[in-house]
């Protein structure tokens, strides 16, 4: 089976070129079917894969003048696209030179030149800012929308939650995701009118689209293991994820500063040590790192700027799957099935 290729912005992130390349040489171990397009500097990209051989007999370098840089407006960077590493990664989607790309750089930059490029997809109104959480269960979780659209009505929250629950069903194998909507309380009368339009019209369709919905779900048990798909508005999924991103680093500081508050505490660590580097491992965002922009004719994922070489892998390697998956394919059968006017008809919130 010939599968795409995947473009990497190697320019992108805090440490650039060195650990995106490093990066996508450790994905390259478990994904070696790929073939890979290093967008950038090309000097820079060919000096760092003199460490890496394997990935550098499956690559091709695509020199890029430009860099967008992390402070950079999306309006400017939307303008120098066809000469930056970022916007050159994208067009090789839009053009089938790659089947999907993976940038750390700028996310507002990132959102607008893929947007535009690629277009979001029939049926699909708004593409979504999508990432994988751990819970407490086996699986992990998909959140849906953590900051592309701040403002949202329940036409778009429906689409969302299909096109989460068609990620969730790639990375957890669930053939019906349990689908539930954000919300301050779990009550039926909770939330804004367009919670409500869109939990009654996900529950209407449920057995149509395959899921499991029961409603809304709160911050605070979203992370129980008992819910594959979290949807939301952009506004509140940044703040929940920030929450959650902050309560993580908290329990950690907040460990490691009890484990050296004493001698006896710096025993209690070293016979706890086992039981500490497993939630160390459970926090570290790098272990899920890749945030994906469902919605759109082409995959595009997210990585965290500060992320490690084993984060930016991860990212690929969330790349390589839903190309192996085949995600838009997903989406576009299960808007089919629920079909268009079915979509349409869900009342439009004033812009």
């Amino acid at each position: 089976m010939s599968l795409p290729r995947i473009a990497i912005d190697a320019m992108g992130g805090d440490e650039g070129v060195r650990v995106m390349i490093e990066g996508a040489a450790i994905a390259r171990r478990s994904h070696d079917r790929f073939k890979f397009l290093l967008v950038g500097d090309e000097q820079r990209i060919k000096d760092a894969l003199e460490h890496h051989p394997n990935l550098r007999a499956a690559s091709e370098i695509l020199h890029a003048p430009d860099v967008v840089s992390g402070d950079e407006k999306p309006t400017q960077a939307l303008r120098r696209a066809k000469t930056t590493s970022m916007g050159m990664a994208i067009n090789a989607v839009k053009t089938g030179a790659a089947g999907g790309a993976v940038s750390a750089g700028n996310t507002g930059a990132l959102m607008a030149m893929a947007k535009l490029a690629l277009r979001t997809m029939p049926g699909i109104d708004r593409p979504a800012l999508s990432a994988l959480l751990p819970t407490l269960g086996d699986n992990d979780i998909v959140m849906l929308d953590l900051g592309a659209n701040t403002e949202c009505d329940a036409r778009n929250l429906v689409q969302f939650a299909i096109m989460g629950a068609a990620y969730s069903r790639i990375v957890t194998g669930r053939e019906s995701p349990r689908v539930r909507l954000l919300n301050i309380g779990s009550e039926e009368t909770k939330g804004t009118e367009g919670l409500r339009d869109a939990a009654a019209q996900l529950k209407a369709a449920a057995d149509e689209l395959s899921i499991s919905f029961d409603g809304f779900v709160e911050g605070d048990k979203m992370l129980r293991g008992e819910v594959d798909v979290v949807v939301t508005d952009g506004f509140s999924g940044n703040i929940a994820l920030k929450a959650v991103e902050g309560t993580a680093r908290f329990v950690t500081d907040l460990l490691r500063r009890a484990f050296a508050s004493s001698i006896r505490s710096k025993f209690g660590f070293l016979v706890s040590r086992p039981a500490t580097e497993l939630l160390k491992h459970h926090l570290d965002p790098n272990n899920h790192n890749g945030a994906v922009f469902l919605g759109l004719n082409g995959v595009v994922v997210k990585s965290h700027g500060s992320a490690s070489a084993g984060g930016v892998a991860n990212a690929v390697a969330v790349t390589a799957r839903l190309l192996e998956e085949d995600l838009t394919q997903r989406i576009t059968a299960d808007l089919a099935r629920l079909g268009a006017d079915n979509l349409r008809s869900v009342p439009r919130a004033a812009e």
